[in-house]
């Protein structure tokens, strides 16, 4: 990864939405859906969150990893959470070439497009460590 990274989000495709995991929210991300949506952060909170003394995410529904989850992809796009939006920019991804090549197995856009210069790749990597400070410490993976 000394010179750079390839991936271009491929149109369709929802294989990050359906990977086993959960979806954390910052307190902005909380707020940016329930406005898209309409609802009253509180009333938001209720039906899709759930939280814990350190972290927010969103609940999981019975038969899917997400409850934005449609046939045409994420039914919030334009708000969606911070960890949706930098994937697959995350530090534990754009630090090890190994966990780039073994996600590049379910994502059908790493290592194709435009090259994406590896310092570029570690400021959005950042944007993930800052937004969910809890889960990454401050340390480098």
């Amino acid at each position: 990864m000394d010179d750079g990274l390839r991936f271009t989000c491929q149109r369709g495709c929802t294989n990050c939405c359906e990977r086993q995991g959960f979806v954390y929210l910052t307190e902005q991300d909380l707020r940016n859906a329930a406005r898209y949506l309409g609802m009253s952060v509180a009333a938001f909170e209720r039906r899709y969150v759930y939280r814990t003394a350190h972290l927010i995410r969103l609940r999981k529904p019975r038969a899917s990893q997400c409850h934005f989850l449609g046939p045409n992809g994420c039914a919030i796009h334009p708000a969606k959470p911070t960890q949706c939006r930098l994937f697959p920019f995350w530090p534990e991804l754009v630090e090890h070439r190994a966990a780039w090549n073994a996600e590049a197995q379910y994502c059908p856009g790493i290592g194709t497009g435009p090259l994406i210069q590896i310092g570029t790749a570690v400021e959005t990597a950042d944007e993930m460590r800052r937004a969910y400070s809890a889960m990454y410490f401050d340390r480098k993976l």
